[in-house]
């Protein structure tokens, strides 16, 4: 795990390319600290590079940047190849010999020079982003792993050819511009995260999960861009599990995922440096730490953070599984102080308006961990591929009960649920009766009304998913611009509607919310986290599962139940999804209301430029009269922390509005 970072000039001098170059890979010794490393082409005007954080092979055999044996090839890259030592065996199986170390980089750039780009790719089990210059034919190419573990964004200001694992090494080059992508600044206010392709920054996209780009040096000095190239693809997988399920047993299948998982698990605990694991005592991620344990001689390190405030502490049940599995354990008790204490530093280690406020606690437990151990597994991703999340469950369940009603009668409901006055529904939330079966009634009724007109589950989702409904009313000046979240969420097809909203979630919400942020909390203290649920085996399997085996019965990861009973009695597992987050709506109502107020003034969002003073403050006066607006609050809090961070510190803060 590190941080790559580079750019292509042709016009600068050996001297320029070096200092750009220093001062883009200092910005990201957190996520290498125990090397650094810049390599030229002075001719091509070409910088790459590096900083370490030292997994596989520590010695000075695996520093990047690394050129291949021949010097045709020299790669930066942040990641780990599972599959290495297989990769590497094929490798002398066709000649190769004289390996200078035993890293899994130097095995990935002889690869390169072996097979070429696009079959090294398909070969590759890892998690990773990297840039590689080919000398001889003086290409660029840029790269990503399957399902966007690893950041990479790129692209052209003032023309010259910037990349980066995080957009501050971008931001650290004199030729950049910080000049905002408006339509972007729509997309976040809708979901809460920049989706890929786009980032915050005008010029400046994410590579794609499985994308790749080649560029040559006349492309580069010409300031042209190619379309990415992908060399696997989430939805061919899902489309040909829908055509060919498997035909196995349940007891074959049950059987069958066990072993993926403890293959996967196996081949992400290789490692050079101590090793542990996130643990929550939840389905995710005691599959992994069982999994981890059964293959261990010796107990596992797992961690925990505890005393959570608004009722989210995970501690107790961590600890009993722990205890259960022969774990040695760490859990950490916090204060409310130290989880509202993280609150600004977030734009500075987010690096783009991002809203998810479960970042905290990530952060939190990533730095306690960092303090025992330099990787962590995680349970991630479990949700996404075998349908853990609630609203799976209650898109369907709603739309099956209201989806035949004709839509006409649906809008007359929808209205007359919006027409109902504040002391009708103070009088229905007097009934004691009512409370017991329905918590806010007022608030979950008002969102039915908002999903009612709508004509698919897909739509109700989208919906349900987005922060603000029509952020192109609250951002001045935006057009929303198409992504493939919207673009699934309208399209029909064979496909059964649960099993696309698993699809929906996997081509966005996970790569561009999820793990942006587990890497960002982790790195931010050099830790590197793994995801055995993304072993391309595991996902490749999940999406040939019919779906009755993955939701049952109104509970979702059916079959992930059943591997965790063999290791752990359901009596420790049988309690609600708790999620993992923080009470930011009561905390936006008392010790953060100071802070929000500032940054919603609507002089202070007028002066900016970018939001609309009037929408915002509506939400906020409502969010303080006691209507939970705390996802859209949030949401525009995130947007402002930032974006006066951004003001205040970049070294082209002029070219901002004030």
């Amino acid at each position: 795990m590190c941080g790559i970072t580079g750019f292509v000039s042709p016009g600068f001098s050996a001297t320029a390319l070096a200092a750009a170059a220093d001062r883009m890979v200092d910005t990201q010794r957190h996520r290498g600290p125990d090397d650094r490393g810049v390599w030229l082409d002075e001719a091509c005007g070409v910088a790459l590079g590096h900083t370490r954080l030292a997994i596989i092979d520590p010695t000075p055999d695996g520093c990047q940047p690394m050129a291949s044996h021949s010097g045709r090839h020299v790669v930066v890259y942040n990641g780990e190849i599972y599959n290495f030592r297989e990769l590497r065996a094929q490798l002398e199986g066709e000649g190769q010999r004289g390996w200078r170390g035993h890293s899994d980089t130097e095995v990935l750039v002889e690869a390169f020079e072996t097979w070429g780009v696009a079959d090294t790719l398909e070969r590759v089990d890892g998690m990773f982003a990297l840039a590689m210059w080919d000398r001889q034919e003086r290409r660029l190419t840029l790269a990503r792993d399957r399902f966007g573990e690893k950041p990479l964004f790129y692209g052209y200001s003032r023309g010259t050819f910037l990349f980066g694992s995080e957009l501050k090494a971008i931001q650290a080059h004199p030729d950049f511009e910080p000049v905002l992508d408006r339509g972007a600044i729509a997309l976040y206010m809708r979901y809460g995260y920049v989706p890929a392709p786009y980032s915050i920054f005008a010029g400046i996209s994410k590579l794609p999960p499985s994308g790749y780009v080649e560029l040559g040096l006349d492309d580069l000095a010409g300031g042209r861009m190619t379309s990415p190239s992908s060399y696997w693809s989430l939805e061919a997988v899902a489309a040909a599990g829908e055509a060919d399920p498997h035909r196995l047993s349940e007891q074959e299948a049950i059987d069958s995922l066990d072993h993926l998982l403890e293959d996967s698990v196996r081949s992400r605990m290789v490692a050079d440096v101590p090793l542990g694991a996130f643990l929550s005592g939840g389905l995710d991620s005691t599959a992994i730490v069982a999994k981890m344990q059964q293959v261990s001689s010796q107990p596992v390190r797992t961690f925990t953070i505890g005393n959570l405030p608004g009722g989210y502490d995970e501690a107790p049940h961590a600890a009993a599984v722990a205890r259960h599995l022969g774990t040695e354990h760490t859990a950490l008790e916090i204060k409310p102080s130290d989880a509202l204490a993280l609150v600004p530093r977030l734009p500075v280690v987010y690096d783009e308006p991002f809203a998810d406020s479960s970042q905290i606690p990530t952060m939190l437990v990533s730095e306690m961990t960092r303090k025992h151990v330099t990787v962590a597994l995680t349970g991630d991703a479990g949700d996404e591929l075998f349908g853990g999340y609630a609203r799976y469950l209650l898109y369907r369940r709603v739309w099956d009960r209201l989806g035949w009603v004709p839509s006409g009668v649906r809008r007359g409901l929808a209205s007359g649920i919006r027409a109902m006055p504040d002391r009708g529904w103070d009088r229905i939330e007097a009934v004691p009766a009512v409370t017991r079966r329905i918590s806010r009634p007022r608030e979950k009724a008002r969102k039915l009304a908002d999903v009612l007109p709508l004509d698919s589950p897909e739509q109700m989702y989208h919906h349900l998913m987005s922060q603000w409904q029509d952020p192109a009313a609250v951002v001045i000046g935006a057009t929303e611009p198409p992504t493939r979240l919207a673009q699934a969420a309208g399209s029909d097809g064979p496909m059964d509607p649960t099993q696309r909203l698993l699809l929906i979630d996997a081509l966005s919400y996970l790569p561009d919310d999820i793990l942006a942020k587990v890497d960002r909390a982790a790195m931010a203290y050099s830790l590197e986290t793994r995801l055995p649920f993304l072993a391309p085996s595991i996902v490749e399997f999940a999406w040939r599962l019919p779906l009755d085996v993955k939701i049952r019965a109104g509970e979702g990861k059916w079959i992930l139940r059943q591997v965790v009973d063999r290791y752990v009695p359901r009596a420790l597992m049988e309690r609600p999804k708790m999620g993992f987050g923080i009470p930011v709506g009561e905390w936006l109502r008392g010790p953060l209301r100071d802070w929000a107020e500032d940054l919603l003034d609507a002089d202070r969002l007028e002066a900016a430029g970018y939001l609309r003073p009037e929408p915002v403050r509506e939400v906020w006066a409502q969010h303080l009269a006691g209507i939970d607006r705390t996802f859209p609050v949030w949401t525009v809090l995130m947007f402002q922390a930032w974006y006066e961070q951004l003001r205040t510190t970049s070294s082209n803060a002029a070219m901002l509005p004030h």
